[in-house]
Formats: C-alpha cells, structure tokens, sequence
C-alpha cells in the first residue's frame, strides 16, 4: 500500500477510510493533496475487497478549503505555477478540485462523507460528489468563493443543485455565508447529524449495512447509473440503460445466488467481482475530454 503525506488511507473488513490528514493547517487543499486522492480512489477501485469508502478529516476539521499559504496570489496560475496541476496549451489550467470530484464520480464503490467539522471552499464543494453525507453537530459548510473575489470550483454548479436544489444552491454559493448543521440537514445537503464521537461510527454502521448485504458489482453499476442519469436529456436515456443492466444482471451468478438465498432464508454469498464482471455494455467510468 503506498504511503501518502496529505492523506491516511485504512481498509478494515471491507470499509476504506480515507482521512484528510494536515490537522495543523486544517486539512487544507493542495495539489499533493489533489494527486494524492486521485491516486487512494483508483487504489479502492481496483481493491475488489473494498466494499464502501468513508472520507473524513483528523483533527477539528474537515477541510476547511484552499491553502492560502501563497497570499493574495493563492488563486492567480499565471503566478503560480507550481500550482496549476494540468496545464494545457491554450492557456486553461485544470481546476485540481474538480479533478478529484471527477474521480470521486467516476467511483465503482459507494463513497461516504463523515463530515466531522468546517468545510469550506473546496472542503464543501468535494464533498458534493460524495453519495451520502453525515455530519458532526460542529460541521459547518462554506461556499465562501464569491467572499474571495473567485467562484465555485470542483464541478460544484453540476453537483449542488443536484443536492439540494436551485434556489438553496444559489443562496449559499451567491452569499458565501456559513451554514450550520441544522440547516445542512434541514436542506437535505446532509443525511443526518451527530454528536462527534458519534459521527464516525454512524458512518460505519452505514457503510457495513451496504458491504454486508449487496451485491458488489449491483452496488457499483447502480452508483454509476443514479448519478449518470441525473443529467440525462430524457428518461429513454435511463430506460436504455435500465434495460441492458436488468437483462446482464438477471442472467448473473449474483441474481441466482440472490433469489436463492432470499428463499432459503440465508445470508448471501455473491461471486461478481468488480474488478472483472462490470458488463461492457457501458463505460462505467469514462468521460469526456477537458477541453
């Protein structure tokens, strides 16, 4: 397993924990921190005993967004070169925060949020791309960019709207303010809040309740299609798709085995694999070209 210097990554009984680990600097983003989350999901991806991932930071925070540590200049690529992670001739430098939500959308395994203080910049809008959210009753939400002379980043205005709608999504982007836990989860941005020590263990027990009664390459093909056809043009998108996974899924080793083991009143022992058995009707984790 590589080792990493901005992040910790544990796999225990089939849950990955990914922990944004600068506490100092509160989980502060940066491209060693970019690179270094690209790299721990195609490590899960391709681990066919992950079953869920869980991400959460050390420390009182979350991620509380940007390393400012270069000063006025923290946003300019032309200044900063260094910290433009995917230069491209015609002068666009890729968005490092919009790189990871890529991924994390791209993900084969479900991903978790255990949101256990401030998040705010790109330590709210990463989190967008996360399936589910749970937060600590300290959590606090940020979508501060338009207080920084700058605007939401990491594909945030495709994912926050998907999350808790249009109206919500522009009140907290356009006013930068910060949102407390009570509204997070009276939006519907988060699932449920937690005293702190409690938040992590809500997660795993979340995460368990997946890893222990589905069907892992079920899990990642429902993932890809829910979120893939949530920007679709219409539902014949999805009732084309639908069609293709319900006729592989059906003739799988996985649909025997589950009929049968509802009907011997078992638990289920499912064979498909992840890593090997993602039918090749679809591309399940591409996308197009940054251009």
């Amino acid at each position: 397993m590589p080792s990493f210097e901005t992040i910790t990554l544990v796999v225990d009984d089939g849950i990955a924990t990914i922990t944004l680990n600068r506490p100092d600097r509160m989980n502060a983003f940066t491209v060693t921190m970019m690179e270094e989350l690209i790299a721990a999901f195609d490590q899960t991806d391709a681990d066919d005993a992950v079953r869920a991932v869980i991400v959460t930071g050390a420390g009182l925070a979350f991620c509380a967004g940007a390393d400012l540590s270069a000063g006025a200049d923290s946003f300019d690529y032309e200044k900063q070169k260094g910290n433009a992670p995917d230069p491209l001739a015609s002068g666009i430098n890729r968005d490092g925060g919009g790189m990871v939500a890529l991924r994390l959308f791209r993900s084969l395994k479900p991903v978790i949020g255990a949101i256990n203080g401030a998040a705010v910049g790109v330590g709210a809008t990463l989190s967008l791309a996360m399936d589910i959210r749970l937060a600590s009753e300290t959590a606090r939400y940020g979508f501060v960019f338009a207080r920084r002379g700058i605007v939401p980043e990491a594909a945030s205005s495709w994912f926050i709207s998907r999350a808790v709608g249009l109206s919500t999504a522009l009140e907290w982007c356009m006013s930068g303010r910060l949102v407390n836990a009570d509204e997070l989860e009276k939006r519907g941005l988060v699932r449920s809040v937690h005293a702190p020590e409690e938040l992590y263990p809500a997660a795993l027990a979340l995460a368990r309740e997946i890893a222990d009664n589905t069907a892992p390459v079920s899990v990642a093909m429902t993932r890809q299609m829910l979120w893939r056809m949530a920007g679709a043009a219409h539902p014949m998108e999805a009732h084309q798709l639908d069609s293709r996974a319900v006729q592989a899924r059906g003739a799988s080793a996985d649909a025997k085995e589950g009929v049968a083991s509802f009907l011997e009143k078992r638990p289920a022992a499912y064979s498909n694999r992840v890593s090997v058995d993602m039918p090749d009707f679809f591309d399940w984790q591409g996308e197009p070209d940054f251009r």
